[in-house]
């Protein structure tokens, strides 16, 4: 059954009033490279396979232990999404903005932010030519300037359309309190992030601490925990603008009940995900930045995260649970044991 329904892909269709995308689960066009050539992609000229059609010629024969990994993946996020979700919203092209696409190589890639997303970005600007030599050699400042790599938005419904068919999408994700942690130690600890702390830690200062300190007010540069996950439960938060992309849960950034995913990375895995990826290009002489060793970093995640939630209230941390339930539930995490939620 995963495999029959691993073939079936997102088509979007445009609501011409309103110029929305109703995305929905469609017969993948896994046809004979020549008849996609109006994608324009150098690997649809029939001297190579693409990476969906290699990911495609895996699940046909006796599946590796990693590709058996990712099936089951694949499987076990489509009945979650059949299970949680209902009625769903139409997607607009604004939403498709996080879905960067390689057309060289036949690939779309969600990012989330604090999962690995800058080094992603290193990789697909080093596969399209934009940036020579290893990766990890271009500086992030480059990586994240607008404009640098398209987004899925960029393109006209058809063209949207002939991607979703065609490109292997995949997308990486992490247990979403550890993220949550890991965003409000980058943003609002960390002393480089001056110009993020004036623009939200103001705000949430001015909103939630009484009586704050002028310089506080000013710069916003000692945000408490509690503050940070306070802001995020306020009604007003989101009533006002969107969730920054940072905190935003990842299924809202990547819509994966309404997009077909062929890879659901994790961060804890990262390593052999990305390996699994790049190996799907077909590029042997591309290597994705070495991540921190596993067991190592992975204590270290949970150190952090366990740390800060410690001095929250049992009421604040079911209320932040139900807030990215859907992460959970959607890519099987648990809930972290440091919680208090009965």
């Amino acid at each position: 059954m995963g495999r029959l329904c691993w073939r079936r892909r997102a088509l979007a269709a445009v609501c011409l009033g309103a110029v929305l995308l109703l995305l929905w689960l469609v017969p993948r066009a896994l046809r004979p490279e020549s008849e996609n050539s109006a994608l324009g992609s150098g690997w649809l000229n029939g001297k190579k396979r693409s990476p969906l059609q290699m990911l495609y010629d895996l699940n046909k024969g006796q599946l590796s232990a990693l590709a058996e990994v990712h099936r089951q993946r694949r499987d076990l996020l489509q009945r979650a999404c059949s299970r949680h979700t209902h009625r769903q919203r139409l997607l607009q092209p604004k939403d498709l903005q996080h879905v960067l696409v390689d057309d060289t190589h036949g690939l779309l890639y969600c990012y989330v932010p604090k999962v690995a997303c800058t080094n992603w970005k290193r990789v697909l600007l080093a596969l399209n030519g934009s940036a020579r030599g290893d990766p990890r050699s271009i500086p992030a400042h480059e990586v994240h300037a607008p404009g640098r790599l398209p987004s899925l938005a960029d393109f006209s419904p058809a063209d949207i359309n002939r991607r979703l068919r065609a490109y292997l999408a995949f997308l990486f994700v992490r247990e979403p309190f550890e993220r949550l942690a890991s965003a409000y130690s980058n943003k609002f600890v960390r002393p480089y992030s001056s110009a993020f702390q004036r623009r939200y830690g103001t705000r949430i200062v001015r909103r939630l601490r009484p009586r704050p300190h002028p310089e506080a007010l000013a710069r916003g540069h000692d945000v408490r925990f509690a503050e940070f996950l306070a802001y995020l439960l306020d009604p007003r938060t989101r009533r006002h603008e969107p969730f920054n992309e940072h905190w935003e849960r990842a299924h809202a950034l990547c819509h994966p009940c309404r997009l077909r995913y062929d890879i659901v990375g994790k961060f804890e895995t990262l390593a052999e995900d990305a390996t699994f990826v790049l190996g799907l290009v077909g590029l042997p002489g591309l290597r994705f930045p070495a991540p921190p060793p596993p067991a190592k970093a992975a204590a270290a995640r949970r150190d952090q995260a366990a740390r800060l939630f410690q001095d929250i209230s049992p009421f604040y941390q079911r209320r932040l649970f139900d807030l990215y339930r859907m992460d959970f539930l959607l890519f099987n995490y648990s809930a972290p044991s440091y919680l208090r939620l009965h």
